[in-house]
């Protein structure tokens, strides 16, 4: 899911999460564990810094947390515009490898199976990890667990990806997108079956890999947070209007165009206004919808902006909502909890896992605009119901702690290469009907999932 809400990345944020129930132990014994020993770690992405998306983000949190740890981290990933190499990037050794403009995107970078495997074996061999951890099922990463399971070296695999969410850049036929999506799925699967363990956000990330057809051991991680980041004094808009806010990109499958839709439905004693924070190709298209709804003057579209901006957003809103039907945990929604708002959101996908409702906000029929509406107008009504839900989201997603996400990552590297050592070689060798089905999936969608 592309994550395209901020001017710059957030130095703040990654998709690393909350202990997984396979390890067996709850919140309070993992926090006052000891670190664990020193580990050298590679971490493969084919979207880093400077990409401002939630793969990315989870890649650069991740690497700078474990370092903070005492671990040696060094990240793989594609090159920018000045061309591969490795550089020492605050204590990080980032490693670039060859990489190309594409037509999807004005930023996006993709890296071809065929120039990055055979550099990426080489990092392999001059970095000698203890564990390589992935990020995605593309040229980068796909190269990476190949080699290292060639190397016997342990491979931890995450997923942020739904090819869903990059049809929207690609513009395939309808019958085609299917296709892609069925291939890119079955990609995935077979890259990730390399994995001695495969994480992703939520039980029912996880689910839907197992639904895809994934075999191997998958446990539910769910996106971290720097908790004190988000825990901000409220901030009065000054102009006594009630707030709704969206953060994220604007792009079809977010169907923002409901939360207009519901926003122009408000009785107007409520004097509720819409804050949409964040970009993408669907942005004039829901500019356009505003003024036909004749709401242009209660929405406010801020597009891309600062860290602090974003955060000043949620300090001051009455409301976050999020109508998405692909999030596979939805960052932004944590990150407004954490601010200590009530959400209201589509009953769809892994929303339901952050949203009690009646407890901490509501969630509502993907496409019932009605719903939608009556659940916003019910919470802008009423200062009191706001305070508490508020306080309840803060008190769930207390159990996202960033310092536990790092303790839960050090202990799954451990296991992997535990698991490993204990097990018989079992050497990844591509087949040519493989490397041609991973070519097509890799040209059929772009890399930069979140």
């Amino acid at each position: 899911m592309l994550h395209i809400t901020r001017s710059v990345p957030f130095p703040h944020l990654a998709q690393i999460g909350t202990h997984s129930a396979g390890l067996h132990h709850d919140l309070e014994s993992v926090m006052n564990r000891p670190r664990l020993r020193r580990q050298r770690i590679v971490i493969g992405a084919d979207t880093y810094l400077p990409d401002v998306n939630g793969a990315a983000n989870f890649t650069h949190r991740l690497a700078t947390g474990l370092l903070g740890r005492g671990h040696e981290v060094h990240v793989i990933c594609p090159a920018r515009e000045s061309g591969p190499g490795s550089t020492l990037e605050k204590g990080l050794m980032v490693h670039r490898l060859v990489s190309h403009r594409t037509p999807f995107h004005p930023t996006f970078r993709v890296c071809v199976p065929w120039q990055v495997a055979r550099p990426a074996a080489r990092l392999l061999d001059e970095v000698a990890p203890d564990v390589v951890h992935i990020q995605s099922h593309f040229p980068v990463c796909r190269g990476l667990a190949a080699a290292a399971r060639r190397r016997r070296i342990p491979v931890v695999a995450t997923n942020h990806f739904m090819p869903e969410n990059l049809l929207g850049y690609a513009r395939l036929p309808a019958w085609l997108a299917g296709v892609a999506c069925r291939l890119a799925w079955r990609d995935l699967v077979r890259v990730f079956h390399r994995a001695y363990i495969v994480t992703a956000p939520t039980p029912r990330a996880v689910q839907l890999l197992h639904e895809k057809g994934l075999r191997c051991a998958a446990e539910p991680v769910s996106c971290g947070l720097d908790l004190d980041r988000f825990a901000q004094p409220l901030l009065d808009g000054g102009d006594g209007r009630r707030r709704v806010l969206f953060v994220g990109r604007l792009d079809q499958e977010k169907n923002v165009d409901q939360l207009l839709h519901a926003l122009a439905l408000l009785p107007e004693r409520l004097q509720a206004i819409g804050e949409i924070v964040g970009d993408g190709c669907h942005r004039r298209v829901l500019e356009d919808l505003a003024r036909q709804l004749s709401i242009w003057d209660r929405v406010t579209f801020h597009g891309l902006v600062s860290d602090q901006e974003v955060l000043h957003a949620y300090a001051r809103c009455d409301v976050f909502c999020m109508p998405g039907t692909a999030e596979l945990q939805s960052l932004v929604t944590m990150e407004a909890m954490a601010a200590g708002k009530p959400i209201v959101a589509a009953d769809a996908m892994a929303l339901p896992h952050l949203v009690r409702p009646g407890s901490n906000g509501y969630l509502y029929p993907p496409g019932d605009i009605h719903a939608l509406a009556a659940h916003l107008a019910a919470l802008l009504d009423d200062a009191s119901a706001r305070a508490q839900m508020g306080a309840v989201s803060r008190r769930i997603i207390a159990a996202h702690d960033l310092g536990h996400a790092l303790r839960t990552f050090e202990e799954l590297y451990l296991k992997a290469a535990a698991g490993e050592s204990a097990a018989a070689p079992a050497p990844a060798v591509e087949s040519e009907h493989d490397e041609q089905s991973a070519r097509f999936s890799s040209l059929m969608t772009s890399p930069r999932s979140a």
